[in-house]
């Protein structure tokens, strides 16, 4: 007997939400099925199994978030007899922001009895006899009327209105009032009220954790930094003439020809593939690269492509497709975010010459790629215009060195010079 717990997907992550249970009680499971779909800041992740076995109750109902290591379901061996319903794990309860104090004078007010209804005799005075505005009486004087027309403003306020981006023709004031500074001080006063009260956003939750993680990073990781320019020529040549005949979602993307590059790489330099955990380093057996992905609501994660050092460039461009389709719709699995083994960074679609990453940990290297651009570079003793980038590395000081570092860089080089081996 066994327990099904919120699983950790990632060192910014402290709690998720379960939103999709794929089985029921009494059903059977295989190791690597997907028997839930948890919400995080990242988004909604699948969660796979590791054995097989039998799913004997959900102790979490649908929609309720809880810590990472929570038992979401009791689990059996097939075979096993089941064990009575246990208790689900008591949530506790999220703390709730203590209510804004209100001042009393702008507490909402019960609303005015109605008068009773006037006596049969006394009947109200048609609109069309009643005396005009001028002619009331001192004790009721005409109200100011309101308008929506570009305000009268002293200049000092209008300039403070500029400079603080109010729209001086959203306002309604009376026509015989004249705006003065403290007005828009007042009204600034009361838009930063409003923007303190907003209420977070996932894209918010999602720059929090990216923060946090990265904080950790830097203050944790000792790293340093290389970069080096590539000669993309022998990419360029060999990508135009394979593609020229492919329809464009068939294409090969330069990025699938950088990932085989970096895993063939790390076969020699085992060091920058792995973990760093318990104050020592744990080289990887297989290349997981985790691909940094732009999330069109804000954010980004680095879902891994798994073994990357076993497939050609044309598996590792699918791979890379189906991933992308699926971050971009908001779903990819728990194991994509937790083993990535080194993280790949590209901004060149930006136009950017070069990216110098942050190590995710447990990891111990990043690598950068620039915008792909003409660069002058020598051959055959004259300096021509080629197609180039910079490959930039990040790497933790504790498991590798620059000299290592260096020798990496130049390897990943080598293997462009050679694409159609990759």
């Amino acid at each position: 007997m066994s327990q099904f717990l919120m699983p950790s997907l990632g060192s910014d992550m402290t709690a998720g939400t379960l939103v999709e249970q794929t089985i029921a009680p009494g059903e059977a499971f295989h190791r690597g099925d997907v028997i839930a779909a948890v919400e995080t800041q990242k988004g909604v992740i699948e969660v796979e199994v590791f054995e097989d076995g039998i799913l004997d109750q959900w102790l979490v109902e649908l929609g309720t978030k809880v810590p990472v290591g929570t038992p979401l379901a009791q689990l059996r061996q097939i075979g096993a007899e089941p064990e009575p319903p246990t208790n689900p794990p008591e949530v506790p309860p999220e703390p709730q922001p203590p209510a804004p104090s209100v001042p009393p004078e702008i507490l909402p007010q019960p609303e005015p009895q109605q008068p009773p209804d006037p006596p049969p005799e006394i009947q109200p005075i048609p609109p069309e006899i009643q005396p005009p505005v001028d002619q009331l009486p001192p004790d009721r004087p005409p109200e100011r009327a309101m308008t929506a027309t570009r305000p009268r403003i002293t200049p000092a306020a209008r300039r403070l209105a500029a400079s603080r981006g109010i729209d001086l023709g959203t306002l309604s004031v009376a026509t015989d009032q004249v705006l003065t500074r403290r007005d828009i001080e007042a009204l600034s006063e009361v838009d930063t009220t409003q923007q303190k009260q907003r209420k977070p956003t996932a894209t918010d939750g999602m720059r929090a954790a990216i923060a946090a993680a990265m904080s950790r990073s830097k203050q944790e990781i000792p790293h340093y930094y290389l970069s080096h320019r590539v000669d993309l020529g022998a990419v360029d040549a060999f990508l135009t003439d394979l593609n020229a005949t492919r329809p464009p979602k068939e294409r090969m993307l330069p990025s699938a020809l950088f990932a085989r590059a970096i895993a063939l790489a790390l076969k020699k330099y085992p060091e920058f593939n792995g973990h760093y955990t318990d104050e020592q380093f744990h080289p990887s057996s297989g290349v997981n690269l985790g691909v940094a992905i732009h999330i069109r609501s804000g954010g980004l994660v680095a879902p891994a492509l798994f073994a990357i050092e076993t497939k050609t460039a044309a598996e590792v461009m699918s791979d890379l497709s189906d991933l992308v389709a699926r971050v971009r719709a908001g779903r990819f699995k728990a194991r994509e975010l937790t083993d990535a083994t080194i993280t790949l960074t590209s901004l060149g679609e930006r136009g950017v010459d070069e990216v110098i990453g942050v190590i995710y940990p447990p990891q111990v290297a990043t690598v950068g790629i620039g915008a792909p651009r003409p660069a002058p570079m020598v051959k055959d003793g004259g300096v021509v215009a080629q197609l180039a980038t910079t490959l930039t590395l990040a790497a933790d000081h504790r498991v590798s060195d620059g000299h290592r570092g260096a020798l990496f860089l130049r390897s990943v080089d080598s293997n462009l010079q050679e694409p159609e081996t990759l």
